[in-house]
């Protein structure tokens, strides 16, 4: 099993050749094997990586090696893997950083990719820098097309993530983007006993306690409030795309964030994103007005 190609440009590929080749001379004795590759993230440009201050957890080094360890979601649009991203034990430690850490990599569809459903009405609004790229968008039945529209869906879910951590929204935190991958912390735990990784559970799966059900209510209002802030909503917001990491809530799949001044469907899919959390809310005991919070967000929005 090997890494998946990520359509990038052409420097964008020759950079990480070359970065490539440098870590392999200089470690002649640390080969990757089927199924890893060198870290990414001396490959990508500063600001396609994660945003300042970066997580005590992260692991940076460049002579690190990403394992695949298999797959967490499959997806219409995209796939989402678990990654180990390590630093080998025949390599003196480059820091005092952390040696491993486990990733998320959710990787895009390219020339394969089918349309998003909805995907102009989420999209409605968003700017694409060069016209050769919104033509290309427009034409789905074209392999740059399809590739192009797939690398910007990876584009707007790391700029969401990224806008949504640094301003405290309970989201993971974006590690990088590099083509049609997106990689970013990984929800769960390793038990320290078995070492078994657990993914935490989305939301629907759950019936929580009242008194934990109010924390994941205030949690997801604090969430949906820094979006509106921000000026945007979720648009796809339900309990399949919130996890529960024990005590902690946590929003995922951001790909298709709209702008609330710019989108025209905008307050529709605000509202339906109220209507969907406080049913589910509701159905487990704690009932919500779904108008009341959509009132509150559209008013902290301006």
């Amino acid at each position: 099993m090997s890494f998946p190609a990520n359509p990038q440009s052409r420097y964008a590929a020759e950079q990480h050749e070359r970065a490539t080749a440098a870590l392999e001379a200089e470690y002649p004795y640390v080969e990757p094997r089927p199924g890893q590759r060198w870290s990414t993230w001396s490959s990508v440009a500063k600001g396609q990586r994660g945003p300042e201050p970066r997580p005590g957890w992260l692991v940076t080094a460049d002579v690190a090696l990403d394992t695949e360890l298999g797959i967490l979601k499959t997806g219409k649009e995209a796939d989402a893997f678990l990654l180990e991203r390590a630093v080998p034990d025949a390599v003196p430690a480059p820091d005092d950083r952390p040696r491993r850490c486990l990733l998320v990599a959710k990787r895009y569809r390219g020339h394969e990719h089918t349309a998003f459903h909805r995907d102009g009405d989420y999209t409605e609004g968003r700017k694409v820098r060069r016209t050769r790229d919104q033509r290309a968008m427009e034409d789905r039945r074209s392999k740059w097309g399809r590739m192009v529209s797939a690398t910007q869906w990876a584009d707007a879910e790391f700029g969401a993530l990224t806008m949504a951590h640094e301003a405290g929204a309970p989201v993971p935190y974006p590690v990088l983007v590099d083509g049609t991958e997106v990689l970013m912390e990984f929800i769960g735990h390793e038990d320290a006993g078995t070492g078994e990784i657990v993914a935490a559970p989305r939301l629907v799966r759950l019936r929580p306690p009242l008194e934990l059900l109010e924390s994941y209510w205030e949690q997801l209002t604090h969430g949906m409030s820094v979006l509106a802030r921000l000026g945007f909503a979720h648009g796809d917001l339900s309990p399949y795309n919130v996890l529960a990491d024990d005590e902690r809530l946590v929003i995922i799949d951001l790909p298709q964030i709209v702008d609330l001044a710019s989108n025209p469907f905008a307050n529709e899919m605000l509202l339906r994103d109220c209507r969907t959390m406080c049913a589910w809310f509701g159905a487990r005991g704690l009932e919500r007005d779904p108008e009341e919070l959509f009132a509150d967000l559209l008013a902290q929005s301006f």
